[in-house]
């Protein structure tokens, strides 16, 4: 931790790190082009998008690659590219830090989000809104916005100052707007990037505040000497800013009680769902906590407090996800669910920080992958979504089945695959708090495990296996339903986020790799001794519960037939998970509904009051002018009678005044 808290000197002049500002350039040069080069850039759009995605990965792996040959010690450094904000006292450069955790962070989004842009390749041209004209024009501002995420996500995670997060913070909840409307002639998908923009607006207050409450107290933002002088802040204070900054991680993670945009963020194309469920948007709050570590090394109850918010919130995403019929949907809650399990993790202190970001990496792999997956099956099923209508497409979807099926099993903690490794010691850490913790944080996170097994399970036997309940059918456009497999485009990212679900958690795992890699980022792990079970029985706990989550699946679902219509009558437990746990309601009653009626009282105000006295006073004005305009006549005699009458008057009330 003494590694992590002192200030870095700045990169030597030479060396592959030296051009770290590559990184951010490439993706946001590609979006640039793309939003700016207008029709002439249709053709070769796309292509430009994948490529610099994936120049800015290789940039990414050499840099890599470069820091695993370096001491411990020197692998947290500093690049000073410009001054940015200097007015009066605060003075912010924009600069990048290039460490352990930034460089696991730009890995993932450049890996798997150029997986994802090669897939949008073949997924786009089937797409109606890719086909809309001749010249691809809409196909192009698809990869525009994936371009502009991309590099926002990459300013997030590489910025060295809590202002330079936030401008990537914002970047990327405009480019995720622009991506989830991108359909925005559908009213559901507007609506769905309004949401996610206003929800996501609540946790972005909370950061700001944080930030400022940060500068207010120690003159400065930047990681180096926050961290270092976050013990000079009194601790009311520094737990003030630990809740705001947890404020700012459950919006955009999507977590309790911010998390009811994330699953209509799905009205977006589904490699928009992949990229913000895997591996970048939803990463942003799991990585500002893990950034923040020193800050709350030094405050027990904030690090409380994001333990309990991870322990609910993994709860709530696996429950409603047992009761959805939308494949994309219960991939949504699944990801709402396996954040909370990061944000557990990361809640609980030095035990956490690394396995959080154990868990994100191995997650990255199979969610993308299976978001990946369910594309692939909309793509050969005339976009439908509702498992309902499916079944029986293993054996015409095969390529898809088998990368599907694996990424399933990674995410259930099969054993040895990367789900196991990485879950099952976030239990493990979770049982392992002292007193009562470690049986209520434990125990969340192993019933959040045969919950996950269930739900999957059953999304697993309603999609690729029984009776193929589409026979005879037509989608709601009227197509008759021919599945097939997809393109090579599609089925190559598959299968190459296969392999990372089933060796991903292996070789992270092995010899502590990733945990030791991030110590100089997260400091060491805190292995806790004690607690409520040993750390041996864990794994047997978490496979026996995701074991009985399989089975009663396959007792409810795989055994008999599925109606392809939902039945209309369900008992309480379903219909509220099917309600969202009536989250959406509860933030309807209490803030939706208020705030329209505290707008509509101040419009009455501002229209009956405000503007009511500013148009009586002109109104009176403008009255009483008129009137008194009608004493001019133009006739000098009417005057002369005006003055005379005055006179009289006057001279009358002078004499009153004399003899009284």
């Amino acid at each position: 931790m003494e590694t992590f808290l002192a200030v870095q000197e700045p990169l030597a002049a030479s060396g592959v790190a030296e051009y770290g500002w590559l990184l951010i350039a490439l993706p946001l040069f590609g979006a640039a082009v793309l939003l700016l080069g207008g029709r002439r850039t249709n053709a070769w759009g796309h292509l430009l998008g994948c490529a610099t995605v994936i120049a800015a990965f290789v940039y990414g792996l050499a840099l890599f690659l470069s820091m695993t040959g370096m001491p411990a010690d020197e692998r947290v450094r500093e690049l000073h590219l410009f001054d940015w904000i200097p007015v009066n006292a605060l003075n912010v450069e924009f600069g990048l830090r290039i460490d352990p955790l930034s460089m696991v962070f730009v890995l993932l989004i450049t890996g798997v989000g150029a997986l994802i842009h090669i897939y949008s390749v073949g997924y786009m041209s089937h797409d109606q809104a890719g086909r809309t004209g001749a010249d691809n024009t809409e196909r192009r501002r698809f990869f525009a916005y994936l371009n502009l995420f991309v590099g926002a996500m990459l300013i997030l995670v590489l910025g060295n100052s809590f202002v330079t997060l936030y401008l990537g913070w914002e970047g990327v909840g405009l480019a995720s707007y622009l991506l989830i409307a991108f359909w925005q002639h559908r009213p559901a998908a507007a609506t769905a990037a309004k949401k996610a923009f206003l929800m996501n607006r609540v946790g972005d207050v909370g950061l700001a505040l944080a930030i400022f409450l940060m500068f207010a107290e120690l003159g400065t933002t930047q990681y180096t000497e926050v961290f270092a002088r976050a013990g000079e802040m009194p601790t009311g204070v520094l737990l003030a800013i630990a809740l705001l900054l947890l404020l700012g991680a459950c919006g955009k993670s999507g977590q309790f009680p911010l998390q009811a945009w994330l699953p209509d963020a799905m009205e977006g194309p589904t490699p928009v769902s992949a990229l913000i469920h895997a591996a970048t948007m939803v990463t942003a709050g799991v990585y500002l906590i893990a950034r923040s570590n020193p800050i709350y090394n030094l405050t027990e109850d904030g690090r409380l407090v994001v333990t309990i918010i991870g322990a609910l919130t993994l709860l709530i995403g696996a429950i409603i996800g047992c009761a959805y019929d939308d494949i994309k949907k219960v991939l949504a809650y699944s990801t709402v669910s396996q954040i909370g399990y990061m944000i557990l993790a990361v809640g609980l202190g030095p035990a956490g920080y690394a396995l959080g970001i154990f868990h994100l990496l191995t997650h990255g792999f199979f969610k993308a992958g299976l978001f990946l997956g369910a594309g692939s099956v909309m793509h050969g099923m005339n976009d439908e979504v509702n498992m309902r209508r499916f079944g029986g497409l293993a054996k015409h979807m095969p390529i898809t089945f088998v990368t599907f099926g694996l990424g399933y099993l990674a995410l259930i903690g099969f054993p040895f695959l990367s789900g196991y490794f990485s879950k099952d010691e976030i239990v493990a850490a979770a049982f392992a708090q002292e007193g009562w913790r470690g049986w209520v944080f434990g125990g969340a996170a192993a019933l959040g495990a045969a919950l996950t097994a269930f739900y999957m399970t059953r999304l697993m036997l309603m999609t690729f296996f029984g009776e193929k309940r589409w026979k005879g059918q037509k989608s709601a456009d009227g197509r008759e339903y021919h599945p097939h497999e997809s393109p090579a485009s599609m089925t190559v990212p598959m299968i190459v986020l296969a392999f990372g679900s089933v060796f991903g958690g292996v070789l992270l795992y092995s010899g502590d790799r990733l945990l030791g890699w991030l110590e100089p980022s997260l400091g060491a792990v805190a292995h806790a001794e004690g607690g409520a079970l040993p750390h041996s029985v864990i794994p047997f706990l978490v496979v026996g519960l995701s074991a009985v989550g399989v089975l009663l699946a396959w007792l409810l679902v795989g055994r008999r037939p599925v109606p392809a219509t939902a039945p209309a009558q369900v008992s309480f437990p379903v219909r509220a998970a099917r309600a969202d746990l009536y989250g959406n309601a509860l933030n309807e009653t209490l803030f939706a509904r208020p705030g329209t009626w505290l707008t509509r009282a101040l419009v009455y105000v501002d229209n009956r009051g405000v503007d009511g006295l500013v148009n009586g006073i002109a109104a009176l004005l403008g009255g009483s002018s008129g009137r008194l305009r009608r004493a001019q006549t133009g006739f000098v005699r009417s005057y002369a009678l005006s003055i005379l009458g005055g006179a009289v008057l006057l001279t009358a009330a002078l004499l009153m005044v004399r003899f009284t």
